[in-house]
């Protein structure tokens, strides 16, 4: 039977969040863990968007053996059929780089959310106007708690339609179709700029008004408000349980995973992961096409016999 979803009722709004964060050389904790949270696309899921019969079989052991699984990923909640049918326990989810709490519980198409750690319209106007200031070119899309909009010249990368086509800056006026929901996230594109060299010109540009950060293969930002990532979101709904980070164990493959694999106590680089992922994680395992993520899990669970 499944349980009552918990809301993690004490998470603080945006603002600087320290507690999320440690230096990455810190040794990996011996601490029996009682939490698994993993990232999804390039770590949990094969490169066909599949999770295979074995990682299936590990998470029901892991939430079997008493430790819970939580999907920390920068998918929108609508995005998360793909393991709606693989959550137990809880139920939740993070979606959107730590932008939101998702329950799960109630099936593909009706989730609910259990938190919003939205993204200020007048952070989110700044940013647009300070990124298109550094690198002309770049074009944007929002995306809000079930709404999704973007610039006319934005490409098609995310194989839905939009709700609106405008400009980013009437995409976000107080009048604009949607404006009654929260911004979970700016997307900002550009088609000629190495996505790194993006990423950091981005962050110098629009300083503490965002957080910015990047998991895709091209020039693709995610901006979620400030202190707002999947470490913070993590260490907010792991304090709610009273679970510490040397009880977490973390996976991922991206810039977006990084602050969650420092801030857990035993972290795993995927075997297709960036290098600042690999230089952040306290350990490593294959690659998500070889059912990495289970690997180490049943390597935990053959530990507590």
């Amino acid at each position: 039977m499944r349980t009552t979803a918990r809301p993690c009722a004490h998470m603080r709004e945006n603002g600087p969040v320290t507690s999320a964060t440690r230096r990455p050389e810190t040794p990996a904790s011996t601490v029996p863990p009682r939490l698994i949270a993993t990232d999804l696309d390039g770590t949990l899921l094969r490169d066909d968007k599949s999770v295979s019969e074995r990682t299936v079989a590990a998470l029901a052991a892991a939430e079997e053996a008493g430790i819970e699984v939580f999907f920390v990923t920068g998918r929108p909640a609508r995005w998360m059929d793909v393991v709606s049918d693989h959550v137990h326990g809880h139920g939740l989810a993070i979606c959107g780089n730590g932008a939101a709490v998702v329950d799960l519980h109630g099936g593909p198409g009706a989730h609910r959310f259990v938190k919003v750690r939205e993204l200020e319209r007048e952070n989110a106007l700044d940013a647009v106007r300070l990124l298109r200031d550094a690198a002309p070119g770049t074009v944007y899309a929002v995306e809000q708690t079930y709404g999704f909009y973007q610039e006319p010249a934005y490409p098609k990368l995310h194989m839905e339609v939009p709700d609106s086509l405008a400009p980013a800056e009437k995409l976000l006026a107080p009048d604009a179709l949607g404006a009654d929901e929260p911004v979970l996230k700016i997307l900002a594109y550009h088609p000629e700029i190495d996505p790194d060299a993006f990423l950091t010109l981005a962050r110098l540009a629009v300083g503490d008004r965002a957080n910015i950060t990047r998991s895709s293969p091209s020039a693709l930002l995610e901006i979620s408000g400030p202190g707002v990532s999947k470490a913070s979101t993590l260490a907010l709904c792991c304090a709610e349980r009273g679970i510490s980070h040397e009880e977490v164990v973390a996976f991922g493959d991206m810039p977006n995973d990084v602050e969650m694999l420092t801030w857990a106590g035993r972290s795993y680089a995927m075997g297709n992961a960036h290098p600042d992922v690999l230089a952040a994680a306290s350990g490593r395992t294959v690659a998500n096409n070889e059912d990495g993520v289970a690997v180490v899990i049943e390597r935990i669970l053959a530990e507590r016999l």
